[in-house]
C-alpha cells in the first residue's frame, strides 16, 4: 500500500487546476481586449487578429502543458491501482448482483449519505437530477441545524446552541437514558473555571444556576464538580481534577455524543450506512478477489445466499449484530436454523438439536456437552 501512497500523494501534488485555470483566464483576457479593440478602431481588425493568434497560441500550448501533469499523474496512479489489485474487473460478475434492479435505493442511499455529510447544496442536485427520491420531509433541514450547532461548538467553542436543544429535547433523551445535558453542561463548567479568576467566578455562578437540574441524578458528580474550587492551585494533583485533564478531548467526546443522539431522535445511526458498507466492503474485497479466483480456477460455485465464502475480520466498531456458532456442527445459526437453548442451559443450532433425536420431539436426548438428557420438545429458541 505504500506504493499506492506515493502515487496517490504525487497525484494529489499535481492534481491543482488552479495553473490551467489562470491560463485559461489569461485566454478569456486576450479574446476580450481583441474584441474591445476592433470595437474601437474597425480598421485595426487584420493586425490584431494577428497578434491574438500568435498569444492565444502560446497561452493554449501552457493550458496543454498544465492538464499534461494531470493526466500524467492520475494514469499512474491508475496503473499503480490496476497493479495492486490484479484487475479486479477480470473477476467481476452481475450474477450476484442483488443491487442490479434496485437503482432506486442506491440514489436514496447516496443521497441519505450527502445530506448526512452536510453536503447539503450537492444533495439538493442530486435530488433534483435523479428524479422522484423518498427522503423524509424536513431531514435536511434537520441535519443544517446539527451542523450548526457542531459549527458552533468546534469553531467558536460555544455550547449554548447544544445546551437549547438538549433541554428542548429532554424528555426523549430522559427516555434514551441519555446523559447529554448534564455533559453539556459539564463541560460549560469546566471551560469557564480552566480560563482565570473571573471564569472560575463565572463557573460558581453557572453551577449554582445549574446544579438543581441534576442535583437528583447527578449529585455526586456536581459535589466533584464543587470541591474543585478548593484544590485551585493544586488541581490536577487533587481528587478531582480528573475532568479538567483533558478538555480538548472533552471537547471532541461531547461533540460525538451529541451528534450519537441527534441521529438517534431521527431514528438514524451515528455513521451514514453507505461510509460503512463501502469501507467494509474495501476491507473484505482482497479476500473475496481471492476466493472469486480459486472457484474460478477449481470451476466451483458458491451457492450460498446468507453466507460468505471466507470469514471476513472486521474492526470491532463494525460488528453491530451478534451471531451464534454451533458448538456441535460448526454452522452459525440463521433464522431457518436459529439457535436452541436445552434445559441444562447450553445452546446449539436446531438442525444439531434435530439430528441428535432424528427428528423426533418427544425422544429422550443427551446434550453434547454434560451429562443431563432432555427432550427436544422442552428446548426453547433463543433470540438473539
Amino acid at each position: 500500500m505504500n506504493v499506492l501512497q506515493v502515487e496517490f500523494d504525487r497525484l494529489n501534488n499535481k492534481a491543482n487546476l488552479s495553473k490551467a485555470i489562470t491560463d485559461i483566464d489569461k485566454c478569456l483576457a486576450l479574446l476580450e481586449a481583441a474584441r474591445n479593440q476592433i470595437a474601437e478602431d474597425p480598421k485595426s481588425q487584420a493586425m490584431t487578429l494577428a497578434r491574438l493568434q500568435q498569444s492565444m497560441n502560446t497561452q493554449l500550448e501552457r493550458v496543454g502543458s498544465d492538464h499534461k501533469e494531470i493526466y500524467s499523474a492520475l494514469t499512474r496512479y491508475g496503473k499503480s491501482l490496476d497493479r495492486k489489485f490484479k484487475a479486479a474487473s477480470a473477476y467481476s460478475s452481475n450474477d450476484y448482483d442483488a443491487l442490479s434492479n434496485q437503482g432506486h435505493l442506491i440514489n436514496r442511499t447516496a443521497a441519505m449519505h450527502l445530506i448526512r455529510e452536510g453536503q447539503f447544496s450537492v444533495a439538493s442536485t442530486f435530488l433534483e437530477e435523479a428524479g422522484n427520491i423518498d427522503i423524509p420531509e424536513g431531514l435536511q433541514a434537520d441535519f443544517m441545524h446539527m451542523y450548526q450547532i457542531l459549527d458552533a461548538m468546534n469553531k467558536r467553542q460555544d455550547l449554548g446552541p447544544a445546551i437549547l436543544w438538549a433541554r428542548q429535547n429532554a424528555p426523549a433523551l430522559e427516555k434514551r437514558g441519555s446523559n447529554l445535558e448534564f455533559d453539556l453542561c459539564k463541560l460549560q463548567f469546566v471551560s469557564q473555571f480552566l480560563s482565570g479568576i473571573e471564569g472560575r467566578d463565572n463557573a460558581m455562578k453557572y453551577l449554582r444556576t445549574e446544579a438543581p437540574r441534576f442535583q437528583q441524578k447527578h449529585s455526586k458528580e456536581v459535589q466533584r464538580l464543587m470541591c474543585a474550587f478548593l484544590y485551585v492551585d493544586t488541581l490536577f494533583q487533587s481528587p478531582y481534577g480528573k475532568p479538567f485533564m483533558n478538555p480538548e478531548k472533552a471537547w471532541v467526546d461531547v461533540a460525538n455524543s451529541f451528534t450519537n443522539e441527534f441521529c438517534s431522535l431521527l431514528n438514524l445511526s451515528a455513521e451514514s450506512p453507505l461510509y460503512i458498507a463501502a469501507t467494509a466492503g474495501a476491507i473484505a474485497l482482497p479476500t473475496l478477489l481471492k476466493m472469486t479466483s480459486i472457484m474460478k480456477e477449481k470451476k466451483t460455485e458458491w451457492n450460498s445466499q446468507n453466507e460468505l465464502p471466507a470469514e471476513i475480520p472486521l474492526p470491532p466498531a463494525y460488528h453491530f449484530h451478534s451471531i451464534f456458532v454451533c458448538p456441535v456442527s460448526k454452522d452459525q445459526t440463521t433464522e431457518d436454523n436459529p439457535p436452541m437453548m436445552l434445559p441444562c442451559g447450553h445452546v446449539i443450532a436446531q438442525e444439531s438439536l434435530q439430528r441428535l433425536t432424528k427428528g423426533g420431539s418427544s425422544v429422550t436426548l443427551k446434550c453434547p456437552y454434560c451429562p443431563k438428557e432432555s427432550s427436544s420438545h422442552l428446548a426453547v429458541q433463543v433470540i438473539i
